[in-house]
């Protein structure tokens, strides 16, 4: 399947669920989700796509949390980015633990550095900061920026 049938194949599958599709390289496709049908979407793109997940990554852009997972599917080099917003009044995402493994410290890291609520996570739990900041505090997290438009 190439990227373009990809695409097609991922808004079918999840129709209005996908916000936005941006093509990075040709082979490399970022796709903005609604967060209710991430776990669903990762479900599909490893069950029936056969992709492997990479890596999650956190960021807080000052006004929402945005957290990109990685797949890959190794036997052609496509990159698939699902990438879902998180506001920061209620910041709380399914867990792709339960689907990898891997996913596991990913969530615990982002969890405890920007407050990220990962539920049906079995086991959250600190792994960097020890006794080095207080409970609630969260070291990359800025403040709130107001929506100026």
């Amino acid at each position: 399947m190439d990227t373009q049938e990809f695409i097609e194949l991922m808004k079918f599958k999840f129709k209005l669920n996908v916000l936005q599709v941006y093509i990075r390289y040709k082979n490399r496709v970022l796709f903005d989700l609604n967060k209710e049908i991430l776990f669903k979407a990762a479900t599909f793109l490893s069950g029936e796509l056969n992709f492997r997940f990479i890596i999650a990554t956190g960021l807080d852009d000052g006004k929402d949390f945005k957290i990109v997972y990685h797949f890959s599917d190794d036997k052609t080099g496509l990159i698939a980015n699902l990438r879902v917003f998180v506001p920061k009044q209620k910041p709380e995402v399914e867990s792709l633990t339960p689907l990898f493994t891997a996913a596991d410290w990913i969530e615990c890291e982002m969890h405890e550095l920007l407050g990220i609520e990962f539920l049906n996570h079995p086991n959250m739990r600190s792994l960097l900061s020890g006794e080095n900041w207080k409970e609630g505090e969260y070291p990359m997290r800025k403040p709130k920026q107001e929506n100026t438009k």
